[in-house]
């Protein structure tokens, strides 16, 4: 997802985004460690989502425009 598209978002829909990531982010750890993950990269893929959410999130606390 790119940081463009999330910064449309409010701030309530970026926690919520931020919710069902971490989410995932557990399901896809237990799956890699059931060894049933085919694609490793989804898991690198969900963090740099995360990260971009907090990023933009802190910016706005901050008041940073962009």
């Amino acid at each position: 997802m790119k940081a463009s598209e999330l910064r449309d978002k409010t701030d309530e829909e970026l926690r919520q985004m931020e919710e069902e990531l971490k989410r995932k982010l557990m399901d896809l750890r237990f799956q890699l460690a059931m060894g049933k993950l085919k694609n490793t990269a989804q898991i690198k893929m969900v963090k740099r989502d995360i990260a971009r959410i907090k990023t933009i999130l802190r910016e706005r606390e901050l008041g940073i425009r962009r």
